[in-house]
């Protein structure tokens, strides 16, 4: 049970950042908050992971009774490989990038598909191997972000219509055909701890974080609310899938139901409270 308890809590973490762009992209709102939001929804995928990774090893390690070394060897392996990747295919793309520029072989439009390239191809070549994607994608784009320093803005100009384009794709599959699958599933207990999560869990800590900071009540609680839980969580429960976890189903559905009341929820409150916050700071 208590494997199961913390298995939640990791898959329900992360915050979505598409989800959030209604306030992390708005210019009523102020920048710290959305660089405050946008920053944890950055960081949270690759803070996750490998606590994700970790608990499922043990939990494997448990059922199966094998050696404590089975979980650490499968954390290892998957943080490693995932680490290794992102480093190697990323300082590979810079010296192509610059020896293609000093020949003049790539034109500036075509430049910008190098970085959202580059998260495909590290996300894919790590899962291929045996390592964590979402690792190799995370440690790539720090990577990326300190090798590329004077082309970063210009190759991101086109990075974030892609990720536009591929999360309208990924929440329509989302609707279509992974909700009416879980709707079965979908029991009262879960209904109410999806609704936990998204305020009762998500606001206090948040709130107490912020205690003693200069924002007042209002900002506070409205940094608070603002998690949206999206395609991080989706994933996270793919992963479990894969796993021999008894709860499995459970899990899935309570990270399904959860998103589903994040995608209605945050995205209905955004708008009106925003020009709220407007309307009230001028």
């Amino acid at each position: 049970m208590r494997g199961v308890s913390s298995h939640v809590c990791i898959l329900l973490a992360p915050t979505d950042a598409a989800l959030g762009k209604a306030v992390v992209s708005n210019p009523k709102v102020s920048a710290s908050v959305r660089e405050g939001l946008n920053v944890e929804s950055g960081l949270n995928d690759g803070i996750c992971v490998p606590v994700l990774l970790m608990f499922l090893a043990l939990l494997v390690e448990e059922q199966t009774q094998s050696p404590l070394s089975l979980a650490v060897e499968l954390v290892v392996e998957e943080l490693g490989i995932g680490a290794v990747i992102g480093i190697a295919l990323t300082l590979i793309a810079w010296l192509l990038q610059r020896h293609s520029e000093k020949h003049h072989w790539q034109t500036p439009m075509w430049s910008q598909l190098t970085l959202p390239g580059l998260a495909i191809l590290c996300f894919a070549t790590a899962q291929a191997l045996g390592g964590s994607g979402f690792i190799a994608a995370f440690v790539g784009g720090l990577f990326a972000s300190y090798l590329f320093t004077e082309q970063k803005h210009h190759l991101l100009k086109a990075s974030e219509e892609f990720a536009s384009l591929l999360s309208v794709i990924t929440w329509v599959v989302f609707g279509a055909l992974v909700i009416p699958r879980a709707w079965s599933s979908l029991t009262l207990n879960i209904w109410l701890y999806a609704v936990l999560s998204l305020t009762v869990i998500r606001i206090l800590p948040v709130l107490i974080s912020l205690a003693g900071t200069r924002f007042d009540f209002e900002t506070r609680l409205f940094i608070s609310w603002f998690g949206p839980r999206g395609l991080a969580s989706i994933v996270f429960a793919v992963m479990i899938l894969d796993y021999p976890l008894q709860a499995s189903r459970t899990l899935v559905a309570t990270a399904v139901c959860t998103v589903l009341l994040s995608v209605l929820l945050h995205g209905l409150s955004a708008n009106p409270w925003v020009a709220r916050l407007a309307l009230r700071d001028h």
